[in-house]
This record gives structure tokens, sequence and C-alpha cells, in this order.
């Protein structure tokens, strides 16, 4: 089981800070890494990186499409491309390309989709994706993640340095709450077990496994105990703990800030109805487009809190 903070608390550090930061530590090391923006350098804190190493960094302007086929040649010379932009338009507007030049290709790029669900915040509906880890994981060979916190984010950027394929890193660009102790490292394919529990199990990825830990602690003043799984790796997922615990706890919670179709939850609900069925819920986006707000209204208006996922699992006991 992993060692979590005790007290969850913001990371001191913004996530597309991490990002930045860490294609920096890999360009000083002379990698083959290049990184490719499409417009939005400010927005990920690479336009410094931009100004101190331009033969690494290119700015591909608003043309998302041309970027991913920009990035799947750059590959073929033996260059590592990651490509980073909002998520809508990673997945939406591109998908395509994803799949004719990346996936198709098996193409060596790694992509970094932010603005995450509701995490887009201000930039409102036509911004905000609900829908793009079910685009990409249904694509043959994609492997598709969403981090946790800036400790997850950066160990895995640095294992996707080495890493072969095209990979979908799914994640916010401000604070996460800081869920994983510095130094964890992380099996890309394998959940975290985070709190064992012995009546409902809660399975979450992204900004929701804060919110799943904060509900078991809730579940757990009122004489329930709930295990907390961080399934990470949407794509494979891991099947192996989903039964372990479908069958320990015979009551399963999923928790995304996606929509409940063809994400988290449909990919939960088709290893059990496979393997091991027991009742769930599924806490997450319900047929919806998004809107502009703070991320606290929108994961309210969504039913995207702690208080969300306690309401499901009480239904499920």
């Amino acid at each position: 089981m992993f060692e979590v903070t005790l007290e969850l608390q913001k990371d001191a550090v913004e996530m597309r800070k991490v990002y930045a930061n860490t294609v920096r530590e890999k360009i000083v090391e002379n990698t083959p890494i290049i990184a490719l923006e499409a417009d939005l350098m400010s927005s990920m804190a690479m336009d410094g990186v931009h100004k101190d190493h331009p033969d690494h960094v290119i700015n591909c302007g608003i043309m998302e499409a041309n970027v991913i086929g920009v990035a799947a040649g750059l590959s073929l010379t033996g260059r590592v491309p990651f490509v980073h932009t909002f998520t809508a338009f990673a997945s939406r507007r591109c998908f395509d390309q994803l799949f004719m030049s990346l996936d198709y290709q098996k193409n060596n790029v790694k992509i970094i989709a932010s603005d995450a669900g509701v995490s887009a915040c201000h930039n409102g509906g036509t911004h905000m994706s609900f829908e793009d880890m079910g685009i990409v994981r249904g694509l043959a060979s994609s492997v598709v993640m969403e981090v946790t916190d800036a400790v997850m984010f950066r160990n895995i950027l640095l294992q996707l340095m080495d890493l072969k394929g095209f990979y979908w890193v799914r994640t916010i660009r401000k604070q996460a709450t800081q869920v994983y102790e510095e130094g964890s490292t992380f099996t890309i394919g394998k959940a975290n077990l985070l709190r064992d529990g012995s009546d409902v199990t809660l399975i979450a990825n992204g900004i929701m496994v804060a919110e799943a830990l904060k509900a078991a602690e809730m579940l757990e003043r009122e004489g329930v105990s709930a295990a907390v799984i961080d399934m990470f790796t949407l794509k494979p997922i891991d099947k192996d703990i989903i039964i372990k615990y479908a069958a320990k706890t015979g009551k399963i919670v999923t928790c995304e800030n996606h929509s409940i179709h063809n994400g988290l939850g449909s990919a939960v609900a088709e290893v059990l109805v496979e393997n091991h069925p027991v009742p769930m819920r599924r806490v997450g986006v319900k047929e919806r487009y998004g809107q502009v707000g703070t991320q606290e209204f929108l994961q309210q208006e969504y039913g995207l809190t702690a208080e969300h996922i306690l309401e499901a699992a009480k239904a499920l006991l």
C-alpha cells in the first residue's frame, strides 16, 4: 500500500511548472526531447524554456492537428516529441491525426493534455473536455493516464523519456492536492492502493483521488471501512486489483473528473461484468457540457466532491 500525506494540502509547485522544469532538465541533459506547443507556451510555463532553448521548443501556432503531424515526423528522425495543448483540443480537434499519425503508425509521441475536465474553469464549455479519455482509450495501441499530483507527474514524465509509443497524459495546470510523498515512484498500468477497507471500494483518478480520500474519512466516522484505489492508468487498466477488491468489499464506487460514459466508470464496469459482477455507482459528469466557473463551483455543480462520493457509497450500503 502506498504512503500518502496525512493532511491533504495543495502542492508547492503548479503542475505546469513541473512539466516545464522537467522538459528543461532533459534538454540540459542533452536528451533527444523536443517540446511542441500550440500557442499555449505561457499557459504551460514553457515560454522561459523556449527563450533559453529555442531549438528544443517549437510553437506551432493554433493548428493542433498540424502539431500532431509535426510530432509524428520528428519521432521518425529519432527525436522524442512531447506535445502539449488543452485536453479538449488534443482529443476532439485532433482525433484523426491521433489515429493516423500516432497510433496506427506506432510513432513515439507523448501527449500532455492539460486543463482536464472542470479544471478548465474560466475557459468555459468549449475548452472543457469530459470525453477525451474515452476518445483516446478507443485507439488500439494508446496508453491513457491521468496524473494525481506533482510527485506523480514528474515521475511519469521521466519514465516517458525512455518508453516507446503513444502515451496520453491528462493533467491539470495549476496546483494539485498533494497525495504522494516525495520520492514515490509509479508503475504504469498498476493502480495504487492508498487506503485499505472491507465494506466498499472507491476507485478514483486525477483530482478525484483527494476527494475519494476525504469521502473515506467521512465514511470511517460513520463506521464504514472504505478502500481507496488510485487508478491513474485508465488503459491498460489494472484488472487484478479491481477483481480483488470487488471480491473483498462487494461494492464499487468510481470517481472521475470526466463523463461517466467511456471513462473510468465504464472501464471498471467492463472488468466487473466479465469477471466479478458487484453493485457499483459512478460519480462523474452525467450527460452535460461545461461552463464558466471556479473549480469549487464546478465540482459542486457536476457532482464531483467528497460529499457526492459519500452519497453514492451510502446508496450502495
